[in-house]
């Protein structure tokens, strides 16, 4: 499979109604299927026809196969991305997501976000408990029942925030800040594969990392290798597999930048009917005139390496203006 993210799409339907008795025990059968195209409609509505057929028949036969494919825009195995295409410069597709983001998807250009991860929680313990307790106990019996509960309740308070604090400060002068945290296995990875060469860029939530110094298959043990290293999302990992493509947000989320309304409800899942695309496209100009005030990562360094290809640098190029990466706005 190869990266596809078609301009033209289709849904076909065959159902049957069987009399009793029949060889494959069912009373009916529906199936649908999507077709795709990059020449019309036409075309992608006699391949859905085909593919819901050839379903029909297989299920009809005894395959287990499901009687409907997912209606969803992106990581359906299976089925190419299924978002509006904003612009294609060579084989990188921009597309517009299901909340009304741009999106860079490229076949074999690495990228990786890997997010802050959270303190782990910090417990009271046996002994704060106790002393907790034993605060309550005496202000009760000094002073009043209720009284006691409020002073149990106020001391697990004061101790759960110091312990809290003294956990924060334990943990920054053990592996620094969550940036540092990050970007420590980025940097135990680029020690064992001194030959590879990064770009780090700051997001919202985290890094994002880019690949310069070859292109990858996404299939390719490598990645799965480098995902697995530096902690990058699961889900994100899954999705390359299924899409065959790595996939890059470069314009802001919509609720970071203000905007209190969301993209239409029924205007997100590509494609929308005729009638219904006004409405659409009246929210993206809003839309977009919003995101030219925000970046959506901002570019921090460069690790490893200082080798890159001719592919890796024009996508990075591409990637890095879309993004506005290099200039200082409030990222979303």
């Amino acid at each position: 499979m190869t990266m596809q993210v078609p301009q033209y799409w289709a849904e076909a339907r065959v159902q049957e109604k069987f009399g009793r008795g029949h060889v494959s025990g069912r009373v009916s059968l529906t199936v649908r299927r999507f077709g795709w195209s990059d020449a019309s409609q036409t075309e992608a509505q006699t391949m859905a026809d085909a593919r819901a057929r050839d379903a029909f028949e297989r299920i009809l036969a005894g395959e287990k196969l499901p009687s409907n494919e997912p209606r969803v825009p992106y990581d359906a195995e299976g089925l190419p991305i299924r978002e509006e295409i904003v612009a294609r410069h060579g084989e990188v597709v921009i597309t517009r997501n299901s909340y009304g983001a741009r999106c860079l998807n490229s076949p074999d250009v690495l990228f990786a976000d890997v997010d802050f991860k959270p303190l782990p929680p910090v417990r009271l313990g046996g002994a704060m408990a106790a002393l907790s307790l034993a605060a309550g106990v005496a202000c009760g019996v000094l002073v009043h029942p209720v009284a006691g509960i409020v002073a149990a309740i106020a001391t697990m308070l004061i101790v759960g925030t110091v312990r809290a604090k003294r956990a924060q400060r334990r943990h920054r002068s053990e592996g620094g800040g969550p940036e540092a945290r990050a970007l420590a296995p980025v940097k135990a990875f680029l020690a064992a594969n001194p030959d590879w060469h990064l770009r780090v860029y700051r997001t919202p939530n985290g890094f994002r990392l880019l690949a310069m110094h070859r292109t990858f298959d996404p299939l390719d043990p490598q990645v799965h290798a480098f995902f697995e290293a530096i902690g990058a999302d699961a889900y994100y990992a899954l999705s390359c597999k299924h899409q065959h493509c790595f996939r890059a947000r470069v314009s802001g989320k919509p609720w970071r930048m203000g905007l209190r309304e969301h993209m239409p409800a029924g205007r997100s899942t590509w494609p929308i009917a005729e009638e219904r695309r006004p409405e659409r496209e009246r929210w993206v100009a809003e839309y977009e005139r919003t995101a030219e005030g925000y970046a959506a990562c901002r570019f921090v360094e460069r690790l490893g390496s200082n080798d890159y290809v001719s592919a890796t640098y024009a996508v990075q190029r591409l990637h890095d203006d879309l993004c506005r990466a290099e200039r200082n706005l409030p990222m979303a």
